[in-house]
């Protein structure tokens, strides 16, 4: 009986899936590696879908798993014991699932910019929408290249 809730509960401690975003924030100062000023040839706005799910959700579903299998045992006697912890512990763990508000799905807008720079070749960007950098065609643009990635900024 004891192996059975052992079991159940390691088996849901993997059951946590964990994805971030990270915004890029204007106010971060960081080093720049290199610019290349260009001319927007084309741009367009897209969103991405991000589904996040909370780190603490495998912690919620051995609870509930936990739960669930102290329940059920105070039920039957010999194997029907045994049987009623396991459901138990697998009605719980499913209702823990069910009922975590660990889940949300998160909308980021993005901007695609096809750029000519100055030397005539074309570089391709995505980067996060900002409503106060909003880009057209034939808009004069710095890309500036960092350790980690670019990101366009208008020049004036």
């Amino acid at each position: 009986m004891k192996a059975i809730i052992l079991i159940v509960s390691s088996l849901l401690c993997f059951v946590t899936v964990q994805a971030s975003a990270e915004v890029y924030q204007r106010n971060t100062a960081r080093p720049v590696n290199q610019v290349v000023f260009g001319q927007v040839e084309t741009m367009r706005n897209i969103t991405q879908r991000q589904v996040i799910e909370s780190e603490q959700s495998g912690w919620k579903t051995l609870g509930g798993a936990l739960i669930g299998g102290l329940l059920g045992n105070q039920f039957g006697g010999g194997h029907g014991r045994e049987i009623a912890t396991a459901v138990g512990a697998l009605a719980g763990a499913g209702a823990a699932q069910y009922y975590q508000s660990g889940t949300e799905v998160v909308e980021n807008k993005l901007v695609e910019l096809l750029i000519r720079n100055d030397q005539g070749a074309l570089v391709n960007v995505i980067q996060d929408f900002d409503s106060s950098m909003v880009f057209a065609q034939g808009d004069k643009v710095r890309i500036l290249y960092f350790d980690d990635g670019v990101r366009v900024d208008k020049t004036y």
